[in-house]
C-alpha cells in the first residue's frame, strides 16, 4: 500500500482502518478481517476501550510487526499523566511500541506539560510518531509556540461535507499530515445526489468516491466498516482519479 513520510520519518499507510465504537471482540475480529484484506494501517484510542482486541488481531496476524501501523491516542482525563496512561495502552495492546501517539482533543488552556509528555515519549522510541487529533487552527499555532518536536498528523472530521480547506493548508504549511475520520460521514451521506452522480461516471460506489476526494486533497482517510466485502471495496481507490472540476463540486458540498 502506498505511504506518506511523516516528519519523523516514520512511512504511515495512506489509507487507514478505524475502529470507533468497536466492542474490543467486534475490533478484534473486525482488525484480523482488515488485515487479510490488505489493509496495514490500524487507527485506535484509549477512549475506544478495545486497545486490547485491535492489540491481539495485531500480533496473532503473522504479519511482522513492522509492517503494520498501529495509533492509539491519550484522553484528557490522563493530560496530568501522560507517560502513564501511555504505559498503560501499550500494555493492553501488548505492543512493544506503537507507530503514532496522538493527543486525543485539546482543552482550553492546555498545559504545555501534556506536548512535553508526548516529546518524552516520541524520543524514548516507544512511540515513532506523536501527533494531535481535532485541533483547530489557534489549538495547532499556540502548540506550535513551544514544541520542541512538530506534531506529525492531524486527525480531524474530514469528508465533503466536512471540508475546512483552511485548516488543510495550515497543516500542510507546517509539514503536518492531516488524516481524516469519519469520510464516509457515518453512511449518511452516500445517497447524496452529487456523490451518486461522480459513482455512476466512474463506474465506482459513492465510498469509494468520497474515500478517493480524501487521497486527492493529500489526507488519510480512516474509514470503518465491520463488513468485510465494504472493507475490500474502500481499499480500492487507487486505480482511479477524480477530475479538478470533480473535486471542486465535491469541495461545495460543505
Amino acid at each position: 500500500m502506498n505511504t506518506v513520510k511523516l516528519s519523523s520519518g516514520a512511512e504511515m499507510p495512506v489509507l487507514g482502518f478505524g475502529t470507533w465504537k468497536m466492542t474490543d471482540e467486534e475490533a478484534e475480529s473486525s482488525v484480523r478481517t482488515a488485515l487479510e484484506a490488505g489493509y496495514r494501517h490500524i487507527d485506535t484510542a484509549k477512549l475506544y476501550g478495545n486497545e486490547g482486541g485491535v492489540g491481539k488481531a495485531v500480533r496473532e496476524s503473522g504479519i511482522p510487526r513492522e509492517e503494520i501501523f498501529v495509533t492509539t491516542k491519550l484522553w484528557p482525563t490522563d493530560f496530568f499523566s501522560p507517560q502513564a496512561a501511555f504505559d498503560k495502552s501499550l500494555a493492553e495492546l501488548g505492543l512493544d511500541y506503537v507507530d503514532l501517539y496522538l493527543v486525543h482533543w485539546p482543552i482550553p488552556l492546555m498545559p504545555k506539560t501534556v506536548w512535553y509528555g508526548m516529546e518524552k515519549i516520541y524520543k524514548s522510541g516507544r512511540a515513532k510518531a506523536v501527533g494531535i487529533s481535532n485541533y483547530g487552527i489557534g489549538d495547532i499555532e499556540k502548540l506550535l509556540d513551544y514544541a520542541t518536536v512538530v506534531p506529525g498528523v492531524n486527525q480531524i472530521k474530514f469528508s465533503p461535507f466536512d471540508y475546512d480547506a483552511d485548516i488543510l493548508e495550515c497543516c500542510r504549511s507546517h509539514n503536518i499530515v492531516v488524516e481524516a475520520y469519519s469520510p464516509l460521514t457515518r453512511g449518511s451521506q452516500l445517497d447524496d445526489a452529487t456523490v451518486v452522480g461522480l459513482a455512476k461516471k466512474y463506474g465506482k460506489t459513492p465510498a469509494q468516491i468520497m474515500l478517493r476526494w480524501c487521497i486527492e486533497h493529500g489526507t488519510v482517510p480512516l474509514p470503518k466498516t465491520t463488513h468485510a466485502e465494504r472493507m475490500k471495496e474502500n481499499a480500492e481507490i487507487f486505480d482511479f482519479k477524480l477530475t479538478p472540476e470533480d473535486v471542486t463540486a465535491l469541495d461545495n458540498l460543505s
